[in-house]
């Protein structure tokens, strides 16, 4: 399954189960909330990070679809950008973009 697939399953799925289809603000904060279930499962080891990215990449998927977004072409465009994006350290070691690259 490629990704603009999936955009299109997530997206399905949540009208036929009647999710939120129209309420934005609502869906990033839902979003939030996966990451952060995600983080948990991280944190605590559990068995169950595999299912908790997946619901955090539905969510996403279904937020690209719920603003007109086509997250496969974002997502390519974006990867060739970072390839020729240059990074420099910052003091506590955490890399940052530089400025002459946008």
């Amino acid at each position: 399954m490629n990704i603009r697939s999936a955009q299109k399953r997530a997206w399905q799925n949540k009208v036929a189960k009647g999710f939120n289809t129209t309420d934005v603000p609502l869906e990033f904060c839902l979003l939030q909330g996966e990451m952060a279930e995600a983080f948990d499962a991280w944190r605590e080891g559990r068995d169950d990070l595999g299912e908790e990215l997946a619901d955090v990449a539905i969510y996403l998927l279904s937020v690209a679809e719920m603003t007109g977004g086509d997250l496969q072409d974002e997502i390519k465009a974006k990867m060739a950008k970072n390839t020729t994006r240059v990074y420099h350290p910052l003091p506590n070691g955490v890399l940052a973009k530089g400025n002459d690259d946008g």
